[in-house]
């Protein structure tokens, strides 16, 4: 059996695409397994790391603005389709897979779209509570669409069409409990917060997280690991501002990180966690039953985290507050309040457990093989 997965961008683009081809490298060991992107930094380490071969197209997105700049990027974009279509053709038909799943970014359309006109079974998951562009494109072409929360079938032109699996999880986030994973870590007795804001990093949430860390340097109320994102360049960037801000030693409970490679590990561990609220975290946090406290990012097409995370909020499992309200010191309060309340937590944990969709990775997996014929 051979798989084409395609997806590029963003871990939460790239991350359930992982959880599922490689829970079926664990079922069918001999599944060929191929992923596509778009040559993007994250695909080019993540996908490697997990152990899969990448191959990289060209493609752009379009622009919604109607400046000056925004036409010429949607020229470029253009003709990047017809370079695209060809590179997808020449791949496809190189790899010849028994099926092709897709699970977000722009290049899933090319890719996806000249499968379905090479005959081949496709399907594509959905994570964000708004479909994105390439899904709302692809959804009347293609053989499954699968989404992850309910209610996102109405956005499609054909509501029938669509699954609601939930989003697929990575297997390290299962198997481990909370105890091994902070005797792992070496955490001490006192609660573990955990931050990150994205694959790509968050200038202005890495400047009210020096706030932060700073606060919490001086008080040391919790233990926190922190991703900066953005590589070197990011977790370098937070330790001038930390110097800026008069830090000069971090005490034992802080571990400043550019990336967060045991994610699964991290978050068994967590008391609580702070993040933005893309579609992999809201599955792995909802999987998980994690309190957050969520900050989703406002520079997304139609708003779509702040409607992932009051779907969470909703729920009792989470705070939500908006970037241009919040501030270091704000988060540092917030953080504080609910792991001085253990009770809360746990309130919080359980409502959060009652949006996740258990067994949603195999229901998917279940999807990709009967696409290919081995169910």
């Amino acid at each position: 059996m051979k798989l084409m997965f395609v997806c590029a961008g963003t871990a939460g683009h790239i991350n359930p695409a992982l959880a599922i081809a490689s829970r079926i490298r664990e079922l069918v060991p001999d599944t060929e397994i191929l992923f596509v992107g778009s040559g993007r930094p994250m695909e080019k380490r993540l996908v490697p790391l997990a152990g899969f071969e990448l191959e990289n197209i060209k493609v752009t997105g379009f622009s919604r603005g109607r400046s000056l700049a925004s036409l010429k990027r949607n020229a470029v974009t253009a003709k990047n389709l017809l370079i695209s279509a060809r590179q997808s053709k020449k791949l496809l038909e190189s790899f010849r897979p028994d099926a092709v799943i897709g699970t977000g970014g722009y290049v899933c359309y090319p890719v996806l779209n000249r499968a379905v006109a090479m005959g081949i079974p496709t399907a594509i998951h959905e994570s964000n509570a708004v479909p994105g562009m390439a899904a709302m494109m692809l959804s009347d072409k293609i053989d499954r669409v699968m989404a992850a929360f309910p209610g996102t079938e109405e956005n499609f032109k054909d509501p029938s069409r669509v699954t609601v699996t939930g989003t697929p999880v990575r297997g390290d986030f299962t198997t481990l409990n909370k105890e091994q994973a902070r005797q792992i870590l070496g955490v001490d007795e006192r609660p573990l917060v955990v931050s990150f804001w994205g694959s790509l990093g968050a200038a202005l949430m890495n400047e009210y997280m020096s706030e932060f860390i700073a606060l919490n340097n001086r008080d040391r109320g919790f233990n926190h690991i922190h991703a900066t994102g953005g590589g070197e360049a990011g977790y370098n960037r937070m330790m001038d501002m930390l110097k800026n801000a008069g830090v000069e030693e971090l005490y034992s409970g802080i571990d400043i990180r550019p990336y967060i490679d045991n994610m699964g590990t991290v978050m068994t561990a967590a008391d609580l966690i702070l993040c933005r609220a893309g579609a992999s975290t809201m599955g792995e946090i909802s999987m998980m039953g994690k309190p957050a406290v969520m900050v989703p990012s406002p520079n997304v097409t139609d708003n779509h985290q702040e409607k992932n995370a009051r779907q969470l909020e909703k729920a009792g499992g989470a705070r939500v507050l908006l970037e241009a309200d919040c501030s270091g010191k704000l988060l540092y309060e917030t953080a504080s309040e609910l792991v001085s309340d253990p009770k809360l937590l746990e309130e919080m944990a359980a409502s959060s457990a009652k949006l996740g969709v258990p067994g949603a990775t195999d229901k998917i997996v279940d999807i990709v093989l009967s696409l290919a014929g081995r169910i």
